[in-house]
């Protein structure tokens, strides 16, 4: 599950922005069609409280959990693999399956006329998604190499870092918001050595 509203505190089920952690176990339990209703509409919102517990993992009791139910797993699978297939055929048809390379970009010249100021650098981001942070603010200087902004696409994190260090001079986009593969998200002014 992955929490883009950022309504975790300490202490809750979101600490990060993702719940599930290695070796977690999921259990799913049966509700009528109100409750799943209800309970879609209030956990994008933080509306809905999960119920989390501790406990131990058993190697042993898992493989056999794997043995005796090898034939619904694999029914599973094969039908999980096909939903699969189809959400990326919805991504391809939603532009959403594609990474724009730096060339890519460049050759593709910018979506709007930027008045760079000298030794200024458009940096875009070359995934389609939505900004899940903006780690900087204009007027900042800024190493190379130091995270910029987290672009959220397909339920990864993507960092757009600093090519060279420099002052963010300004800021195209805001946490939150979408963007394409290629959008021009903030203009660096690079130092000069």
């Amino acid at each position: 599950m992955w929490n883009r509203w950022r309504h975790g505190t300490p202490g809750s089920a979101f600490e990060k922005p993702w719940l599930l952690r290695f070796f977690d176990q999921i259990r799913f339990e049966p509700v009528g069609q109100d409750e799943l209703l209800a309970i879609r509409e209030r956990f994008p919102h933080g509306g809905y409280a999960l119920r989390v517990e501790e406990g131990q993992f058993s190697l042993r009791e898992y493989r056999r959990f794997l043995a005796e139910n090898a034939e619904s797993i694999a029914t599973f699978k094969a039908q999980q693999q096909a939903a699969f297939e189809a959400e990326r055929e919805r991504w391809a048809a939603a532009g959403q399956d594609t990474v724009a390379s730096e060339a890519d970009v460049a050759a593709a010249g910018p979506e709007t006329e930027i008045d760079l100021p000298d030794g200024g650098r458009a940096l875009a981001t070359s995934v389609p998604g939505n900004v899940w942070q903006v780690s900087v603010s204009e007027g900042q200087r800024v190493q190379a190499g130091e995270v910029l902004v987290v672009i959220e696409s397909m339920k990864m994190e993507f960092n757009l870092v600093a090519p060279a260090s420099g002052t963010v001079h300004r800021l195209m986009c805001a946490q939150g918001s979408p963007v394409s593969a290629g959008q021009n998200v903030l203009v660096l002014i690079e130092e000069t050595a």
